[in-house]
This record gives structure tokens, sequence and C-alpha cells, in this order.
């Protein structure tokens, strides 16, 4: 039984994930996963996101001064808007374009993300 609970909890946690619009600090993951799961611990979510960071099927969100938040990674590319008043963090799809174009003589660019800050449509 020991291992279905585990099973049980993985699931719970990439349900959570899967199902969010939005990337979601380890906390914000064990609230929601706690309603599948009763008794899920937090050692639990970051044990199973480091697993799953591992296999590719998340990635990182980190923010300056911000706990790091995870997502799927098989978004397509956008970036993130944060609240400054309830703190959650938003996908924004898409991309500007030229952004190559803010690059000094020289430079290569390998990626970039972009955070912007505001009150989200909720806190506003």
């Amino acid at each position: 039984m020991k291992g279905k609970r585990k099973t049980d909890q993985k699931t719970a946690i990439r349900e959570v994930i899967g199902a969010s619009r939005r990337p979601l600090t380890a906390q914000e993951i064990l609230d929601e996963a706690q309603a599948i799961v009763p008794g899920i611990g937090i050692a639990t979510v970051y044990r199973n996101v480091k697993s799953l960071v591992s296999s590719g099927w998340l990635r990182t969100v980190d923010l300056p001064a911000e706990p790091t938040r995870y997502e799927r990674h098989d978004l397509d590319h956008h970036h993130h808007f944060q609240c400054e008043d309830c703190g959650r963090v938003f996908d924004v799809p898409g991309c500007t374009g030229g952004v190559r174009d803010l690059l000094p003589a020289g430079f290569q660019l390998h990626h970039h993300e972009i955070v912007m800050y505001g009150l989200c449509a909720e806190c506003n």
C-alpha cells in the first residue's frame, strides 16, 4: 500500500501543475495537492518536483528575491507577469519581436526572460 500512496502523491502533484495556468511555488502545489491526497507533505512535494525537473517534465521559473516556481516544460515560449499586491506570477503568452535588436554589437543571445510587474485583474 505504501507504493500506491507514493504514486497517488506524484499523480496529484502532476495534476495540480498540469491544471494550473500559471507557475506555482512548492507551497501552492502543496495547498492544491492536499485537496487530492490529504496528508501529503512539503518534503514530498519538493522530492517529486525535483524528480519532475530532472526528467524534463517541469522547468523552474526564477524571479529575483522570490521562491522558485514550477511550470510544465512543454509550454510554448512565453514571459511572466508578477502581481505586486498578491505576489502571484502569471504566464504572458507570446513574445515581443526584436529582442535581438537590443543587443550590443558582437553579443550572442541564447535565451531571454521578460518579467512584467503590476496588478493582476483580481487585485486591480
